[in-house]
């Protein structure tokens, strides 16, 4: 089968389009036929993290296919169903953190930028039926993200208000498409005015830009969410915009992993801070629930086949897109 790997050379330029061998399903497996795949900031850091020594990795953690064989034990799937991939391994209840052992998929085991993958009957679901291939190909990392950050972690209402800063990315969509499906209040900033104008015809209430001074475009209004994803260029400013009592979550450092903040002002203030990442099995399923009752579609930036897999990483690796960008496979 095709499919795009890593292998040799640190970063983009250690990418390339090539043969793999497929792997039968095994015990309580399937093997499936990929439609379409999607990429994710996580991608970039795969390049860097997988060894120049390691065997080629084939990349990419989103996918959406039908199943084409199943392995012994499989039970409630047959072959043809339409299915979107979970990649998060060895998480299936939902709890307060992963437990030992969670891993995503795309590193250490092969990804979803291929013809073919098979995976755990644990690590699949229903495709959702309004969704085209391309969107569903790259709903399931970004989407499962933004669902425990806002709903589990934030346990966000329809009465909030909440801030967004850096809006553009995949998951930070996905934030912006669900908080505005259950009715709350959402801000988010961009350094980008075409960012800031398509999150605004996405249903954003207000956009500002970020490089600006936040106070001032909110009015000295407060906001009781914040779900923070840049880092450190973000973290205090946003943290400023927080009414006391107020609760941030926490789960990208694009900018930066570390951060400074008086400790006196954030006691005083009664603030609750929280990490998150990915999800549970359990969750995944509640999100796909979700985006099946709201009828939610992923932003699609741009559609790249799977032989130009490095261009579109440079495009991730530039901060170009907004929203998700999907790669075509079958």
């Amino acid at each position: 089968m095709k499919a795009y790997i890593h292998h040799k050379v640190t970063g983009i330029p250690g990418t390339t389009y090539t043969d793999m061998e497929e792997r039968e399903p095994g015990q309580g497996e399937v093997k499936i036929k990929l439609f379409s795949a999607g990429l994710n900031h996580r991608d970039l850091f795969v390049l860097q993290r997988h060894k120049e020594t390691d065997p080629p990795l084939i990349i990419g953690s989103d996918g959406a296919g039908i199943i084409e064989a199943v392995g012994p034990g499989v039970q409630g799937v047959s072959v043809g169903d339409e299915v979107v991939i979970n990649p998060s391994l060895g998480w299936k209840e939902n709890s307060d953190a992963p437990p030992d052992g969670h891993e995503i998929l795309g590193l250490p085991d092969h990804g979803t930028l291929a013809e073919k993958i098979t995976i755990s009957i644990d690590n699949i679901g229903p495709k959702p039926p309004h969704l085209t291939w391309d969107e569903a190909g790259v709903l399931s990392l970004a989407a499962l993200t933004a669902y425990r950050a806002l709903f589990t972690r934030a346990k966000v209402k329809p009465t909030d208000t909440i801030l967004l800063p850096g809006i553009g990315g995949g998951a930070v969509t996905f934030l912006l498409l669900f908080a505005k499906a259950i009715g709350a209040r959402v801000i988010v900033t961009s350094r980008s005015r075409l960012k800031r104008e398509r999150a605004l015809q996405l249903g954003a209430d207000m956009a500002i830009d970020s490089n600006g001074n936040w106070d001032e475009a909110l009015q000295g209004e407060k906001v009781d969410v914040v779900i923070e994803t840049v880092g450190a260029a973000t973290f205090d400013k946003s943290l400023q915009q927080l009414r006391k009592g107020g609760t941030m979550v926490t789960f990208g450092a694009s900018a930066g992993d570390e951060v400074n903040f008086n400790l006196r002002n954030f006691f005083y203030g009664q603030y609750t801070l929280i990490g998150s990442t990915l999800g549970s099995g359990e969750e995944f399923q509640q999100m796909l629930t979700f985006v099946n009752e709201h009828n939610i579609k992923p932003v699609i930036d741009k559609v790249f086949p799977l032989q130009e897999v490095d261009k579109a990483l440079t495009r991730i690796e530039e901060a170009e897109q907004f929203g998700k960008i999907a790669i075509k496979i079958n």
